[in-house]
């Protein structure tokens, strides 16, 4: 008996074992495709979609905060600030990528987690901005620097980090891009906005946007004036995202296609014309003391695609790349210090005439070359996009997984300065350790893997852009999820008229102006 049990053993262990190499366990969806045992017919297409994957799994993915959402803005383990800016971008690659993984059929739960990668991030920003929701009120009533929204947050916890006295929060176009990528999230699908109370947040957020053609601000840079003095600028990068921010708005519904008439977002028309209007008067230029700036790329083209004037675009954009364009990037603007070897790191703001010992010696940002390269896809002009591929090319490293890893900036060493002053581009430029030495440069990551992701075709412009902000005016069509699909088109006008009369009794100038015009009219 015992003899015939130790040979049901062995045949059933042999069984077993038979069984699991018939049969191999499913990898987890952290695990990169292991493709030598896929059967499919679109083997390249899975092996390039693995290959980013992997790229944004290490490089951005891992360093996401698992409380918050939110991304550091040094990799390093010391650093617990994130700010706003970098983290939308960082959510942005996630959620591009997760639009080319639309496109197969099995994706092994990789949509999933790319999508709800970048939810977290939006809903993380989303909750930082409520806890500060009296602040909302505040700038409201008086937009001074002192009662604005924060823009950089503890990565953990989403507390305040830096008060207005050590931090310059106010930067509009901080709030401008969450709204513009809320928008073009919700209208890919995603589920962001959840209840009326957030809702009701967001209309208070284009409330605060709207006047920001009067508003100065910090800008792109949070440094206010080119003489970093702490003063406020009125900047053209500002008021266009905040253009954009507008446009996408207005009129859409933040619940998508299970939305009502209560979750619709209204713009100020009136706001926005002036909005429109002081971007036109203020381009080519970025603001009083900037006559051009690099933070005006995300403006005229990806993300934002603010200007409509086409000779206005080429105007600035020539402008930007004929001034500030160099061989390892494009600088921000001229005479610009950020961590050039003659600023005095001890000081927070700059002497009088200090602008001149900068001069030549600017440090350039690769990230630059990034953003030429998605408005040569978006445009259409394959020349652009090679060009700017060679220049980048040369000047990024690759980490110990393979993987691009591209640097914050180049600046000129201590020794070199004089040299390179005496003759501009003489000298030989040096990496930042922000892109290489194990610490990432997110944003630059975020938006190479965009980039690269649009070169290869593996997402379109429109996959990225669902509202249309890249196609000229006059060919946009009505977006989808306008307004609410439970009501029909009677209704629709009926509440934007009722929703403009409300508007309209609560400005005093617009009713003179209609007393008079009725006065003239029955005259």
């Amino acid at each position: 008996m015992a003899c015939v049990y130790c040979v049901a053993s062995y045949f059933l262990n042999e069984l077993i074992v038979s069984k699991t190499a018939i049969c191999p366990s499913t990898a987890s969806i952290y695990e990169p495709l292991k493709l030598s045992n896929l059967q499919r017919d679109d083997e390249p297409l899975w092996e390039k979609l693995d290959r980013y994957y992997n790229a944004v799994k290490t490089t951005i993915l891992n360093y996401q905060s698992p409380t918050t959402g939110l991304f550091p803005v040094k990799t390093c383990s010391t650093c617990k600030e994130a700010k706003v800016r970098d983290s939308l971008y960082c959510a942005a690659s996630a959620w591009a990528l997760s639009m080319a993984y639309r496109r197969i059929d099995d994706d092994m739960g990789r949509t999933h987690e790319l999508e709800h990668s970048a939810v977290k991030c939006m809903r993380g920003i989303l909750y930082c901005y409520m806890r500060q929701a009296d602040k909302v009120e505040q700038f409201k009533q008086d937009p001074s620097p002192s009662k604005c929204l924060h823009s950089v947050f503890h990565v953990v916890t989403g507390d305040e980090v830096h008060s207005y006295s050590d931090y310059h929060h106010l930067q509009i176009d901080a709030v401008s891009l969450f709204l513009l990528y809320l928008v073009e999230m919700i209208c890919s699908g995603l589920q962001i906005i959840f209840n009326t109370d957030e809702v009701s947040f967001i209309q208070n957020l284009v409330f605060c946007v709207e006047r920001a053609y009067r508003v100065p601000d910090f800008g792109m840079w949070e440094r206010g004036s080119k003489y970093n003095n702490g003063s406020t600028e009125l900047h053209s990068s500002s008021v266009g995202l905040a253009k954009a921010a507008l446009e996408a708005i207005n009129g859409f519904n933040l619940f998508g296609n299970q939305g009502c008439s209560w979750s619709v977002i209204f713009v100020d028309l009136d706001a926005h014309n002036r909005n429109r209007q002081t971007l036109s008067s203020l381009l080519p230029r970025e603001s009083r003391s900037h006559n051009t700036d690099a933070a005006l790329l995300p403006t005229i083209s990806y993300p934002a695609f603010a200007v409509d004037d086409d000779a206005l675009y080429s105007q600035t954009l020539d402008k930007i790349v004929r001034k500030l364009r160099g061989k390892y990037g494009f600088k921000r603007f001229l005479r610009d210090g950020y961590r050039t070897a003659n600023e005095d790191k001890d000081r927070r703001f700059y002497k009088p005439a200090e602008m001149k010992l900068f001069d030549g010696i600017e440090c350039e940002f690769p990230i630059f070359f990034i953003y030429m390269m998605i408005d040569g896809v978006f445009r259409g002009n394959s020349a652009q996009v090679k060009e700017y591929q060679d220049l980048l090319q040369p000047i990024i490293f690759q980490s110990y997984e393979g993987h691009a890893v591209i640097p914050k900036y180049y600046y000129v060493p201590a020794d070199f300065v004089e040299a390179e002053q005496n003759k501009h581009g003489s000298q030989k430029r040096f990496p930042s350790n922000s892109g290489r030495d194990g610490m990432v440069f997110l944003c630059g990551q975020a938006l190479y893997n965009i980039a690269k992701l649009l070169v290869d075709e593996l997402i379109s412009p429109k996959d990225i852009d669902p509202i249309h902000r890249y196609v000229p005016r006059q060919d946009q069509r009505n977006v989808t999820m306008r307004y609410s699909n439970q009501c029909d088109a009677t209704q629709i006008i009926s509440r934007y008229l009722l929703f403009s009369f409300v508007r309209l009794l609560n400005t005093r100038r617009l009713q003179f102006i209609l007393f008079n015009t009725i006065l003239h009219f029955f005259q």
